[in-house]
């Protein structure tokens, strides 16, 4: 009876619904977790070499530090206030479950782990655009592969954390936070990548450890 319950628990956990009546346009909800690295890697390469050919090396490997510390701020704030923006009811509920809500009661479900590039591609666009703007005609270049390099660090290691079981103490870790967040107190716990943040933004997600 246990094993029983146990199963349709995991398979609750794993099997998310269609978010649209539409087979169509739920096709686009649900996306396998290397196609960000297929469509942002050439990118990510694409603007270091560009950019080694228009900067110094250490101007760019600076830049690039930005662009990730950028990445990991988003990946805070986003995922804080905008992934838990949790309205009651109505048009703000239904989009609430749309974005993240969906991960959150299915959370083991693979194909739901990293963000379809329906949302990600206008999203990565629009950071361009706004990098391109503040960093000038070069250092957007810099700026948007280390911010890239972030998110991909970020969507492989959040399907990794729920799909794989760390042997590292670093990966253990990782997890431990994660699933915190999942199955404790979704109130805290906003960094995947980069739970530094939480202790510096005071929602972390964990008792604190030595060196945590």
């Amino acid at each position: 009876m246990a094993s029983r319950t146990h199963d349709s628990r995991s398979e609750r956990l794993k099997a998310s619904p269609p978010l649209f009546r539409s087979p169509f346009m739920d096709r686009f909800t649900r996306v396998h977790h290397l196609v960000p690295v297929v469509l942002y890697a050439p990118v990510v390469v694409a603007c270091l070499v560009l950019a080694l050919g228009r900067m110094g090396l250490l101007p760019v490997l600076g830049l690039v530090a930005v662009g990730y510390l950028l990445w990991t701020l988003t990946e805070y704030w986003l995922h804080r206030v905008v992934f838990h923006f949790e309205p009651e009811g109505g048009i703000g509920a239904r989009l609430h479950f749309l974005i993240h809500g969906v991960h959150h009661d299915h959370p083991n479900d693979p194909k739901r782990l990293v963000m379809p590039p329906a949302a990600s591609v206008p999203l990565a666009v629009l950071f361009i655009l706004a990098f391109r703007a503040i960093f000038g005609a070069d250092g957007w270049l810099p700026v948007t592969a280390g911010f890239l390099a972030g998110y991909l660090v970020y969507d492989e290691m959040h399907y990794w954390l729920h799909h794989h079981v760390p042997t590292s103490a670093l990966g253990k870790r990782l997890r431990e936070l994660h699933m915190r967040h999942h199955f404790q107190d979704d109130t805290r716990g906003f960094g995947i990548s980069a739970p530094y943040w939480d202790k510096i933004f005071g929602t972390f997600a964990g008792p604190r450890r030595r060196g945590w």
